[in-house]
């Protein structure tokens, strides 16, 4: 199994309640297709860097999770399908980040000096 980091940006309109209900069917989904979630962040509402669907703002949803292609063709799926979904992307992790479970940059061996 792979792991893959998601982000979703959701649009500024939508309130807690509702985001969190979209926050709840991607978990849902996941689960559904034989993922593992690694890490779920609500990244709360941010600026964007340029208009999206003529808006200037949106709610940043991030999910890491552990499985197949499978399980990303029906995430993003599911992202094409869900109106609060503005924008989405799915990457899938190398290995050398793998071990700082995505957080940071990973440290190298000769203190970054190349």
């Amino acid at each position: 199994m792979r792991l893959y980091e998601s982000v979703c940006i959701l649009h500024p309109s939508q309130t807690d309640e509702e985001t969190g209900k979209v926050v709840e069917k991607m978990k849902e989904v996941l689960e559904r297709s034989g993922a593992t979630i690694v890490k779920l962040e609500n990244e709360g509402k941010k600026k964007l860097a340029y208009d999206i669907q003529h808006e200037r703002r949106g709610t940043y949803i991030t999910v890491q999770f552990q499985g197949g292609s499978k399980v990303v063709d029906e995430l993003e799926r599911y992202h094409r399908m869900e109106d609060a979904v503005m924008k989405f992307m799915t990457v899938r992790v190398p290995k050398d980040q793998q071990k700082n479970n995505g957080e940071g940059e990973p440290e190298s061996e000769d203190g970054g000096v190349q």
